[in-house]
């Protein structure tokens, strides 16, 4: 089943590639109704899934030591918090673009039974805790900010009643990520959860759809000073052996939200000088996953997907006839196909979260529809 899974999403990838390749980087979703409900089926249980968990909290005495699902009554499925939250919003943007789906009945109702008033409240008074404002900082944020920008431009009665239950967390996290960046001196770069450079993206994004001005300016302060003056990054250095995430695309993809192209195409040439001969000759190239049921090892599977929407990303920003768009779209490609491969493995290790990646590459998020 696998085996067919994966000739299915790699013979729609072809079908497409000449599209790709004509019209730049305006490339169409390829997710079609067969992929929506093979990775929609594979969520709906990880996101009912309540062990294997990693709660990774703080406890001030043994009276708050609890179940995931007592602590999360929303999000406690598929192993951690946030592995739950951008599985809700994978769920949430396949009802929304398919809901024509079979399992769109049982998204529904899995999504009207987690996301209650009730549900969100206990949560949002969980984060609200003094021990827990490291909690998920800032990726757990950053996808639940995802979330309910997936929600926000939803005109759809059930979608704004999940919408309005998100608030009073969404308040909490807000103002986390308000006193908190003021006080974070250097930028966090890393190939798993904590990069600083992946959260301000998303952050941004939310800002500007949800017209938080002040949240913006402070992020856009931020990204400013952290990196405006990265110079010749290492590219080759990367990847380490458990990286999801690579710094470099990360914050390559953060800056051109944050400069105009008049600044990011110099900007751009500074901080990876030697880009153009990099994804030619091997440096930057796809990774392959020597063990699937490794929940470090398959990190790598993720770095591919995460690649290639970031390769998307920064070509959107060049302009036409730019001679890296071409070679970015090409080694995007190949990102996508072999990282595509990993999803539905069989191996909850890589099936908890794989195929949230895999989306966010194949429709561009962030790009030309982060408010759809």
């Amino acid at each position: 089943m696998k085996f067919y899974f994966i000739l299915v999403v790699l013979s729609l990838f072809s079908f497409h590639s000449l599209a790709f390749a004509q019209r730049g980087w305006e490339m169409d979703s390829l997710l079609d109704n067969e992929t929506s409900e093979q990775w929609g089926r594979l969520v709906l249980k990880g996101v009912q899934t309540q062990f294997p968990n990693k709660l990774s909290l703080v406890y001030s005495d043994e009276s708050q030591i609890k179940t995931p699902q007592q602590h999360f009554p929303a999000f406690y499925g598929s192993f951690d918090w946030h592995s739950s939250v951008h599985g809700h919003w994978l769920l949430v943007r396949l009802l929304k673009g398919h809901p024509q789906l079979k399992l769109a009945p049982t998204v529904k109702s899995l999504l009207n039974e987690h996301l209650t008033q009730e549900n969100l409240a206990k949560e949002a008074a969980f984060f609200n805790r003094d021990e827990q404002k490291a909690f998920e900082r800032m990726y757990g944020w950053a996808w639940f900010l995802r979330l309910v920008m997936e929600l926000e431009s939803w005109q759809d009665a059930d979608a704004e009643r999940w919408r309005s239950n998100l608030k009073p967390l969404e308040r909490v996290l807000e103002k986390r990520i308000m006193a908190y960046l003021p006080l974070l001196s250097y930028p966090i770069r890393i190939g798993q959860h904590t990069d600083t450079a992946f959260a301000l993206a998303q952050i941004l994004d939310y800002a500007r759809v949800m017209k938080r001005q002040r949240l913006e300016l402070l992020v856009l302060e931020k990204a400013r000073l952290f990196y405006i003056d990265d110079l010749d990054y290492p590219v080759h250095y990367e990847p380490s052996g458990h990286d999801f995430f690579s710094s470099c695309w990360n914050e390559a993809d953060l800056m051109r939200r944050v400069l105009p192209q008049d600044e990011y195409e110099p900007w751009l040439s500074g901080f990876v000088p030697k880009l153009g001969v990099q994804l030619l000759d091997g440096t930057i190239a796809p990774v392959s996953v020597s063990d699937a049921s490794d929940p470090k090892i398959v990190h790598l599977a993720g770095l591919n997907l995460h690649r290639a929407w970031c390769m998307q990303s920064v070509a959107s920003a060049l302009k036409v006839g730019h001679p890296l768009r071409k070679p970015l779209l090409t080694s995007s490609e190949s990102h996508l196909k072999e990282g595509l491969s990993y999803i539905n493995s069989g191996h909850y290790e890589g099936d908890h979260w794989l195929a949230t990646f895999g989306l966010y590459a194949v429709e561009r998020i962030g790009v030309d529809d982060a408010s759809r």
